[in-house]
């Protein structure tokens, strides 16, 4: 009588290999990255748990100094609401511009000073401090683009992100802002508060 040797079980680990790429793709496919702030606000705290939706987003951010900064969500609705500017201002945007105003996270210089700045390096471009949109009695800017914002897509939804040194009238003047064309619902955008229960 012969031993027979055990031999030991095999597992195929082809179809465990096909699953993780399989994840890993969609996983890369549908991921979104948040985009990266013009400014660094310290948001003030406050316990609401309300999230701002993450479609149809109009951000107004205002830095601690009062600078204030301008994003709307969406490449192709970027490029027609700097169309619709450019009309508003006379001024013609060639598609270089369109298409380099479509990748920013925010905009933060007078409409005049805009091709100047679309027309530097992506790099210089994030080195350059913005001096931010006017939003004064004699020049309200922000105005403008918000109303073509809304003309643009109809369902966009806005938020204000404030930093803590804000001093009061500049939000006071973007409210006014949104007042003046009738818009009384924003979002606020806080941090959460720590419970200290």
């Amino acid at each position: 009588m012969s031993a027979k040797g055990k031999s030991s079980p095999s597992l195929d680990m082809t179809p465990m290999v096909d699953l993780a790429f399989l994840l890993v793709t969609f996983f890369m496919l549908t991921t979104k990255f948040t985009p990266e702030d013009p400014v660094l606000v310290d948001m003030p705290s406050s316990v609401a748990e309300i999230k701002i939706p993450e479609t149809d987003i109009l951000m107004i951010t205002v830095s601690g100094s009062g600078d204030i900064f301008f994003n709307l969500e969406g490449k192709y609705q970027k490029q027609a609401l700097l169309k619709k500017i450019g009309e508003k201002y006379g001024i013609d945007f060639t598609e270089a511009e369109l298409d380099g105003f479509s990748k920013l996270s925010g905009v933060g210089v007078p409409i005049g000073n805009l091709q100047e700045y679309l027309a530097l390096d992506d790099q210089v471009q994030k080195q350059t401090k913005q001096p931010g949109v006017p939003c004064d009695s004699s020049r309200n800017e922000l105005s403008d683009w918000i109303m073509y914002s809304r003309i643009t897509n109809p369902k966009v939804r806005i938020a204000i992100k404030a930093d803590r040194q804000t001093s009061y009238p500049v939000i006071r003047q973007v409210i006014k802002t949104l007042q003046d064309q009738n818009i009384s619902r924003f979002n606020l955008v806080t941090d959460l508060e720590q419970s200290t229960s």
